[in-house]
């Protein structure tokens, strides 16, 4: 899940053979976990499957690598643009509801942009309240055409949990300005949410699907109601990639029926390097699973999802299950962007976290699919799905199964499908972005006639 704000980190090359096969292991033990079962559908069975990994695993055998090392500095200077955030007040309630725009500094900025705002809007947070987020808007060069600009909401991958962490107060990637200047060229306006709890108040509910599908809408929503919103068209689609491949099929879920109260018309959705079915590795977190280190991006998302579903979902008792050592690993992520975290957890073993199998909590295997989990059926929209063969950040065998459901959910079964196309790369996680846009870009053009 490549960040899509956090600076280039380059592991030191005697430890690009363990990441390799550290990696080969995560992707082996996925498809373990998924063909013992004999149905392409990951369910309880697949935790069940990773856990018994993790049952006939002795603790005398698991790898638990190193200690985590001390978190180095967040490498970037924060430019919040003089953007005033706060929680939305009593009149401030409704989603989409914008609280304050100001110019954003060109430094946080896209050279593509003829105009870019940074706003603060109301949406909603992971208990069901009201809560501010906040977004950037970018337009393309030349006068809007009739009807105003197609708008493309951009889901942003992994920055971290840190309100630091915020796409629009640090420079873009070159990946993601590269990515977002091309649809800019392509003649469309882009409104790219930070998410609730990045650069606004509370923790950021880290890929809690539902809760960050609402934010990414209510973006769009509130973009309208700007004063560069006479320039926008009220056709919109949603592009993602990582972490916000995800919220982009989670957008595509909520997106007809929520923002067509609004009076906006949503067109279909372009998602690359979505995650899928990660809570069943997740699920198997113990003493011994996993029996050696992962890649250090696995690691890191993993304590995203402990610190952002301990925060959640506070009836599940994740602390009691966390040695001290991991209960100082999960608090270290809640403030850390993904570059700090991913030099402070290279070579650890996420089994060190763990005192008792997460899974002997009560309630905890329900709940965490209710919080993360990517349905594979009901999009009633155009779904465009791109991954790449040598992806290591989110397995391929994770795209594998889950492009082939929603592929085949077009045709089988109850609620299904509309379009769903599948494009294959021969690329990484990164690369999968930009490589995607010979496909992507005829297929956004075709939702717009």
């Amino acid at each position: 899940m490549l960040s899509s704000a956090r600076p280039a980190y380059h592991a030191p090359a005697r430890t690009l053979r363990r990441r390799v096969a550290a990696s080969l292991c995560a992707s082996s033990l996925l498809a373990a976990g998924i063909t013992a079962i004999g149905t392409p559908v990951a369910t309880a069975q697949s935790s069940q499957v990773f856990g018994s990994i993790a049952d006939i695993t002795p603790e005398s055998a698991v790898q638990l690598g190193t200690s985590p090392k001390p978190l180095p500095p967040h490498a970037n200077s924060t430019v919040d643009s003089g953007l005033p955030v706060a929680a939305p007040t009593a009149d401030q309630l409704t989603p989409g509801t914008v609280h304050a725009e100001v110019p954003l500094d060109p430094s946080v900025g896209l050279p593509a942009a003829a105009t870019q705002q940074r706003f603060a809007y109301t949406t909603i947070d992971q208990h069901g309240q009201a809560a501010t987020s906040t977004a950037a808007i970018f337009l393309p060069e030349g006068p809007a055409p009739e009807g105003g600009f197609p708008v493309l909401a951009w889901a942003h991958g992994t920055t971290g949990l840190g309100t630091q962490c915020a796409p629009s107060i640090n420079p873009r990637s070159e990946r993601d300005s590269q990515y977002l200047s091309h649809w800019l060229n392509q003649g469309y306006a882009i409104v790219a949410s930070d998410y609730a709890g990045l650069g606004s108040p509370g923790l950021h509910s880290y890929l809690n699907g539902k809760v960050t599908g609402a934010n990414v809408i209510d973006s769009v929503i509130a973009a309208q109601n700007l004063p560069d919103g006479t320039q926008l068209s009220r056709q919109w689609s949603v592009i993602g990639q990582s972490q916000g491949g995800g919220a982009a099929l989670h957008v595509a879920l909520q997106a007809t029926e929520r923002s067509q109260a609004a009076g906006l018309d949503f067109r279909g959705t372009v998602a690359t390097g979505a995650p899928a079915y990660i809570e069943e590795i997740v699920l198997a977190g113990g003493p011994t699973f996993p029996p050696v280190p992962l890649p250090e991006g696995l690691t890191v998302y993993a304590l995203y999802i402990l610190g952002a579903f301990r925060e959640a979902r506070p009836d599940i008792d994740i602390d009691s299950v966390l040695t001290d050592e991991g209960k100082q690993m999960v608090a270290t992520a809640e403030q850390s962007c993904y570059g700090q975290l991913a030099q402070s957890m290279d070579g650890v073993n996420l089994a060190r976290a763990f005192n008792k199998p997460l899974r002997s909590l009560p309630g905890l295997e329900q709940a965490l699919r209710d919080y993360m989990q990517t349905p594979t059926r009901g999009y009633d929209r155009p779904v465009f799905l791109g991954h790449g063969i040598t992806d290591i950040d989110v397995p391929s065998p994770i795209g594998i199964i889950l492009n082939s459901e929603m592929w085949l959910n077009q045709f089988v079964g109850g609620n299904r499908n509309n379009r769903v196309e599948v494009h294959w790369y021969p690329t990484d996680h990164g690369g999968t972005v930009m490589r995607s846009t010979v496909d992507s870009t005829p297929f956004m053009r075709s939702l717009f006639v």
